[in-house]
């Protein structure tokens, strides 16, 4: 299994808006650049990351995201089974295949998929942002020009 970019995508916005030391809010160009990403694509991501209430988006001049809810609520497995969905890593319906009626492998892959799921729901986003990666993010906001925001 292969993560999608729009969820890699997402869990970097998330990881970077986790920084607590940042007194105003992040613009999606900030993020664009210092993840050296096309801007249209973080879009679509933080759209979608306020909708599910993880991220607040304030319109105008002065403007920006933030995070919406606690770092240390927020799953790993949530975020992905938000982001990714939660489809069969195989698709037995689609495809002609002559071993389905009798076939394990979906059983199989399904299982694994939850277990997959159920490990990362042990981890929340405030667990991934603790040091090291915590020293990383705060260099990242450091680096910032003030003249952005």
């Amino acid at each position: 299994m292969q993560l999608t970019r729009y969820t890699d995508l997402s869990l970097r916005v998330l990881m970077y808006l986790s920084y607590p030391d940042r007194a105003d809010l992040v613009t999606i160009a900030e993020i664009a650049t210092q993840f050296d990403v096309p801007r249209n694509h973080l879009v679509k991501v933080v759209n979608q990351l306020v909708k599910l209430g993880w991220v607040v988006a304030t319109r105008g001049r002065s403007g920006g995201i933030r995070l919406g809810v606690p770092a240390g609520s927020l799953t790993i497995g949530q975020i992905l089974r938000e982001m990714e969905g939660t489809k069969a890593l195989i698709d037995c319906e689609g495809e002609i295949c002559v071993l389905r009626n009798g076939c394990r492998l979906r059983g199989a892959l399904a299982d694994a998929l939850q277990q997959f799921y159920r490990t990362l729901d042990g981890y929340t986003l405030a667990d991934i942002c603790s040091a090291p990666t915590a020293g990383l993010i705060a260099q990242m906001h450091r680096l910032v020009p003030t003249a952005t925001h």
